[in-house]
């Protein structure tokens, strides 16, 4: 299977008519300057000739909002992208903007150069919370974006951000609830950071927001995804991808930032279905839970969280067993002669017989 590779392009605070009071696009991307058509052309080259096999390159037009810069420049940095995917030496073209920034124009623009995905700072679909997070959109902007990039058979990916001011697990819920009924194919969360030279930032130091733990981040993160994947909707990120300065203490106040987040989010939801078996068990001498070997660390959990916790919360013994037979994303659990098995991304559980 040929691996897909991203050749990420950022265009940070570029476009963007507002200043959310979260954004600092310079500490997110690590990156700063704009860059030009003669750019976007040397990382397309120096990303595809360094690579030692075949892979399937996507160009990504990261950072500000791509939709709503000049259109010059926007036609500037998507030439020499067009010209490689017509030349076959990438596969693809992506862009992430905002849901206000899309109409039948701009969408024929990004048509005529190739682009095939756009992705939408979503962010919340409860209007209060974007009104407070200086979004300048609203939740029905999200709806109207979508539908549009889906009769002109754009893939559609959203952004959220669980944590922004006025957010609470009722709005969290009804955000998660909105996105799944608009079911976009692709979704990436973002638990909110609080970083320096921000609004957010002024906003947490007067004691004005209380930003989420990273326990708490991990909680909202996988409600979401669990959620998402269930309604059919791939999610392709959870958390910032660390950098130099999101590595910065001085640079991240507070919230929900963790370099594993990711992978501490999929313990969290392993963690959660295999326990509701668990405790429907009773008293057994022995179980074991059996899992393909790609979801180790997701079953076991991250450092071996949820073994632990196994230990400490049940008087029987578990064996965790690697299992070539299982698919990945299948959990088994064995007690006596019952097995149970916890499909994870889609939540069903069934029983059978041991093999």
């Amino acid at each position: 299977m040929v691996k897909t590779s991203i050749i990420p392009i950022f265009i940070p605070h570029i476009g963007c008519p507002y200043r959310c009071v979260f954004c600092n696009q310079w500490r997110i991307t690590g990156r700063r300057g704009v860059p030009d058509g003669n750019a976007v052309a040397r990382t397309i080259k120096e990303y595809v000739t360094s690579a030692a096999e075949e892979r399937h390159w996507e160009v990504a037009f990261y950072g500000g909002s791509f939709t709503a810069i000049p259109a010059a420049l926007q036609e500037e940095l998507l030439t020499p992208a067009r010209e490689a995917l017509q030349e076959g030496r990438i596969q693809a073209i992506r862009c992430s903007t905002r849901p206000d920034c899309i109409d039948e124009e701009i969408l024929s623009r990004l048509k005529r150069y190739g682009l095939s995905t756009v992705e939408l700072g979503v962010q919340s679909m409860d209007d209060i919370v974007l009104a407070k997070a200086k979004r300048g959109h609203t939740a029905q902007d999200v709806v109207t974006a979508t539908a549009l990039l889906r009769e002109n058979s754009f893939t559609v990916g959203h952004q959220l951000m669980p944590g922004l001011p006025s957010e609470d697990w009722d709005s969290l819920r009804d955000t998660t609830a909105a996105i799944c009924r608009l079911r976009p194919d692709i979704a990436r969360i973002y638990p909110v950071v609080v970083l320096a030279d921000t609004e957010l930032a002024d906003m947490y130091r007067q004691g004005d927001y209380t930003p989420l733990s990273v326990h708490e981040g991990v909680l909202r993160a996988a409600y979401m995804k669990q959620a998402f994947l269930e309604a059919g909707i791939q999610c392709i990120r959870t958390g910032l991808q660390a950098t130099e300065d999101l590595d910065d203490p001085a640079q991240v106040l507070a919230g929900a930032y963790a370099p594993a987040m990711g992978e501490m989010v999929d313990t969290r939801r392993y963690c959660r279905q295999m326990f509701a078996v668990l405790d429907c068990l009773g008293d057994t001498g022995q179980v074991v839970v059996e899992y393909n070997r790609r979801d180790t660390s997701r079953v076991r959990g991250y450092k071996n969280t949820t073994v632990k916790k196994g230990r400490n919360r049940y008087s029987f013994a578990i064996q965790w067993k690697e299992s070539d037979a299982l698919l990945p994303g299948v959990v088994a659990v064995s007690a006596g002669r019952r097995k149970i098995y916890i499909e994870a991304d889609t939540g069903r559980v069934k029983e059978g017989s041991v093999i």
